[in-house]
């Protein structure tokens, strides 16, 4: 029986690292610092691999996960003394720039990340978990620690947001040569 729950053990302790990847790109978009991205996954990780008797339900794995993670990154915003109004921190500039000479699908990409850059902190984190992560509003109101209508509002917003920022670029004209 002990062979069973260290093989349990194991699984899950493998399903966690597994999350890496995923807790990284949600740490980043929320942040936009690559360092302090993969110290705030590593910290998530680390937090979830010591507590992990505390998770009740594995299949609810991932969005335990992102509770910590949004846990640490509270923490860190909380240890810089850093003011959490939200148009504050939409204002901080970007350093995602638009790659000159690089692939259309590159440009795209960029001026994605940059929109969604541009999101106050609280749409960020819903439209990164929503639409990047694919969690449902369920998770993501567990996640946050906020109510489900909460969470509609605020993805409702941020598409709208991104629709604006995103739109004018695609409508622009493409210069032509004339002859």
């Amino acid at each position: 029986m002990k062979w069973l729950q260290t093989r349990a053990q194991r699984e899950l302790t493998e399903r966690i690292e597994a999350s890496r990847g995923r807790l990284y790109r949600v740490a980043f978009a929320w942040c936009h610092d690559a360092p302090l991205a993969d110290d705030l996954a590593q910290e998530a990780l680390a937090r979830g691999l010591a507590r992990t008797e505390q998770l009740r339900d594995a299949e609810r794995l991932s969005s335990w996960l992102f509770s910590i993670l949004h846990r640490c990154w509270i923490d860190h915003l909380r240890l810089r003394r850093q003011d959490l109004d939200e148009e504050a921190i939409a204002e901080l500039p970007s350093d995602l720039p638009g790659p000159e000479g690089h692939a259309e699908q590159q440009e795209t990409v960029s001026r994605v990340r940059a929109a969604i850059a541009a999101l106050p902190l609280g749409q960020r984190q819903v439209v990164t978990l929503v639409d990047l992560e694919e969690f449902s509003y369920a998770e993501v109101a567990a996640i946050l620690s906020i109510p489900i209508g909460t969470v509609m509002s605020r993805l409702c917003r941020a598409r709208e947001a991104l629709r604006g920022l995103l739109e004018p670029a695609a409508v622009q004209p493409r210069l032509r040569s004339v002859k």
